[in-house]
């Protein structure tokens, strides 16, 4: 196959020779106007050779780019491969260790889920199942019953707090509003110093859990439901202290049957769903300054057997007051259109003025 370049001058000295000899017969064109003629009709030949192979260059060039950048999403590809392989190993191997004896291991374990949720953050919400799933297994300190703590219940609490810590870290801060949330299932977990303050919780299940010493979740941004069914203990050193200041619940918070045997606070707490405190019991002073209430509350048999401070910023729309006492010798702030009726006991019964 002959050269392009070689039939491009062919055809410019072809060209040249042509128009130069046609414009020579022309008595009316000089000789020096006729070279000038056939000159330009002899470039633009060449300069369209040039354009054509300027062209041909430019999708070469584009071809190889696109190769380069297809083997580069390859290998990026395989790359991605090989990490989520590696992270895999790594995730089941930290399960694993959980369940060895030592406690500095299943510590250690603890802490490589979190740093793959760091590093992973796909794998958040399965780290935080895990860690959640280990707090719900069977666990009591000799120390809830007024014995005296045996190393191994010292040890492996040391476990939980560092569980407990570390779901603390992985949840996104309340301040991001658009960030995702996530999920916590501490179904009968025994907690202790449990501390969310501060944190954005999808939903939180704390059905039947023990509290012990305090729980903070002031500050807390909980978008999904939220339920504290029969939460507390009955036995021994019963559950601490609550606080829950300017917390906001987005949906259900629902405390039916939950135990306070000790200072609950719900200071300018926003509960924008249903919320119901059926049969809860409040051992000791119970706090709701400043809290809004968007939907319903059910206060049906609660107790308050200390003080009571109810003056909320914003009344529900459908208090639900059926057998709710409080204790007359106590100190009481009530909405005004809220009242306290003596019973024979000593106690007073909640009611609604009308």
């Amino acid at each position: 196959m002959r050269s392009p370049l070689l039939w491009t001058f062919v055809a410019s000295f072809v060209l040249l020779c042509g128009v130069g000899g046609w414009l020579l017969t022309d008595p009316a064109t000089s000789r020096s106007d006729a070279l000038k003629t056939a000159g330009l009709a002899g470039g633009a030949v060449v300069a369209l050779y040039a354009l054509w192979l300027n062209d041909r260059r430019r999708r070469v060039e584009e071809a190889r780019q696109e190769v380069e950048r297809q083997r580069h999403a390859l290998e990026m590809s395989r790359a991605e491969q090989d990490r989520e392989r590696i992270s895999d190993e790594r995730f089941a191997k930290s399960v694993e260790l959980l369940g060895h004896e030592a406690d500095q291991v299943r510590v250690g374990a603890l802490h490589a889920l979190a740093g793959l949720a760091r590093s992973r953050p796909q794998y958040t919400q399965t780290v935080l199942d895990v860690l959640c799933s280990y707090l719900r297994r069977p666990f009591t300190h000799t120390r809830y019953t007024d014995g005296d703590a045996t190393p191994e219940d010292e040890r492996e609490l040391q476990v939980r707090l560092t569980a407990q810590r570390l779901v603390a870290d992985l949840l996104p801060p309340a301040s991001e509003v658009d960030g995702e949330s996530h999920d916590l299932d501490l179904t009968g977990a025994v907690l202790e110093y449990l501390d969310l303050s501060g944190r954005r919780i999808g939903g939180l299940l704390l059905r039947y859990a023990a509290l012990y010493s305090s729980t903070n979740l002031s500050g807390c941004v909980i978008t999904g439901r939220a339920y504290f069914t029969t939460a507390g203990t009955e036995d021994g050193r019963q559950i601490g202290y609550f606080r829950c200041r300017g917390a906001k619940f987005l949906d259900y918070a629902w405390f039916s049957g939950t135990r306070f045997s000790e200072k609950a606070d719900f200071t300018e707490t926003v509960f924008s769903g249903r919320t119901t405190f059926k049969d809860a019991v409040f051992a000791k002073e119970a706090v709701f300054t400043g809290a809004s209430f968007d939907g319903s509350l059910d206060l049906s048999r609660t107790s308050f057997q200390g003080p009571a401070e109810l003056d909320f910023a914003r009344e529900p729309e459908r208090p639900s007051l059926y057998n709710t006492k409080v204790q007359s010798t106590k100190d009481l702030l009530l909405p005004e259109d809220w009242q306290a009726e003596p019973l024979p006991d000593g106690s007073a019964r909640l009611t609604q003025k009308y």
